[in-house]
């Protein structure tokens, strides 16, 4: 494909995706709010068979809102009746888009990694809709089997699965493709659970309105349980869109470890703003005080060691430095990229001049020596001789002299 149409398609792609995931989680997000501070109707709003479930008041927008759940009597049904599940469609759509278009079509530089798993691109895509497919059927598997009676045990189960989901696809994909595959399976599970379970429960209820028949409280009970885990879930998705920017994440050795205790942090804040309104912000203000810990402990210990005393000893010159950059980098990173994957520089960072590549010391220490995400795919062949050399003249100032 044209780069200049690719890079387009790719903005167009993204920004639907952003949209609608933006209209998808505000929609989670606020009537999981609503659910949590809904109070007891007053006296005097039942009306024959139709019962007020719970009410609120809100201000919003110079104006005073009423909102309510309530059971409506057979054959009533309000019109127009709005439905939430476009959203969460086109966001998946969008985003498995995406997917296609950068990875799948881009295999070499962003899914594959010869020094986790030399495989060839189309075996790489096979497992990667694989583990979109399968997760799919496992987690839905589980939770209508008998084991769903527990709650806790088949939430322990699905947790130990999704374990060995990260630590699998970090063995046979690049840090950044491993974490991608595993917020996209969960995306998946996400709008499978709206597919196939939320939406089948309300148009069964809207159904059994309609016709006066019996509402099948299971199929509600299942709907709500669904929808709980889509909340629990959204906050990791959303750390994994946004990961590739932070390769100190997914360039850790132990990436998929990292993953988790993200992921973990991520529930742990939405747990905290389901629970504190019900539960008082002292007894659950620890749920956002241990995420906080969690992370700067995570800085620590993905912080890079030092270099031996000896190593540090050995005077680089920045034109040994400099001639790995132009071998390495410069094909991407220059005003006139040599590389058919760009047309412009990344992110405008350039190593064209000598003042461009001493400017970005740090940032080349990150990316390029302690979580090796650049070159991207390593499809330049950056040796680690050639890392340990920049290592070396950073930490001897990064100078250009």
């Amino acid at each position: 494909m044209n780069p200049i149409l690719s890079e387009w398609l790719g903005l167009a792609i993204r920004w639907i995706h952003v949209i609608t995931g933006i209209a998808w989680i505000g929609a989670s997000f606020y009537f999981n709010w609503l659910l949590n501070h809904l109070i007891a109707a007053r006296e005097g709003e039942e009306k024959g068979e139709e019962r007020v479930v719970g009410e609120l008041w809100a201000v919003h927008a110079g104006g005073f809102f009423k909102v309510q759940k309530r059971t409506l009597p057979p054959g009533q049904l309000p019109d127009p009746l709005h439905w939430f599940k476009w959203e969460a469609y086109w966001t998946w759509i969008s985003g498995f888009a995406l997917l296609v278009l950068v990875y799948y079509a881009g295999a070499s530089a962003y899914l594959i990694d010869p020094a986790v798993a030399d495989i060839r691109p189309a075996t790489a895509i096979a497992i990667g809709i694989g583990s979109l497919v399968g997760s799919w059927f496992v987690y839905d598997g589980l939770w209508r089997s008998p084991l769903a009676h527990n709650r806790a045990l088949c939430s322990a189960i699905s947790c130990l699965l999704l374990v060995g989901l990260a630590w699998g696809l970090s063995r046979v994909f690049s840090g950044r493709g491993a974490y991608i595959h595993v917020g996209a399976v969960l995306g998946t599970l996400m709008v499978g659970n709206v597919h196939r379970v939320i939406m089948p429960a309300q148009r069964q209820l809207v159904a059994a309105t309609q016709s006066g028949a019996e509402q099948d409280r299971a199929l509600t009970r299942q709907a709500e349980l669904r929808s709980l885990h889509n909340n629990y879930l959204t906050l990791p998705v959303l750390f994994v869109m946004i990961s590739n920017h932070y390769p100190m994440t997914y360039g850790y050795r132990w990436n998929w470890v990292v993953l988790l205790v993200l992921f973990a942090v991520g529930a742990a804040v939405r747990h905290y703003f389901n629970v504190r309104h019900r539960r008082g912000n002292l007894a659950s203000a620890w749920l956002l005080v241990l995420p906080a810990a969690v992370v700067a402990l995570l800085a620590w210990f993905t912080a890079p060691a030092a270099l031996a005393p000896d190593a540090a000893a050995r005077k680089v010159s920045f034109a040994r430095v400099q001639a790995v950059i132009d071998r390495r980098c410069v094909t991407c990173h220059s005003a006139h990229p040599t590389s058919p994957l760009f047309t412009s520089p990344p992110k405008d960072v350039m190593f064209d001049t000598a003042s461009q590549i001493a400017a970005r010391a740090a940032q080349i220490r990150t990316q390029v020596v302690v979580t090796r995400a650049m070159p991207l795919g390593n499809l330049t062949h950056m040796t680690r001789e050639e890392r340990e050399l920049v290592a070396r003249w950073i930490d001897q100032g990064g100078g250009t002299h």
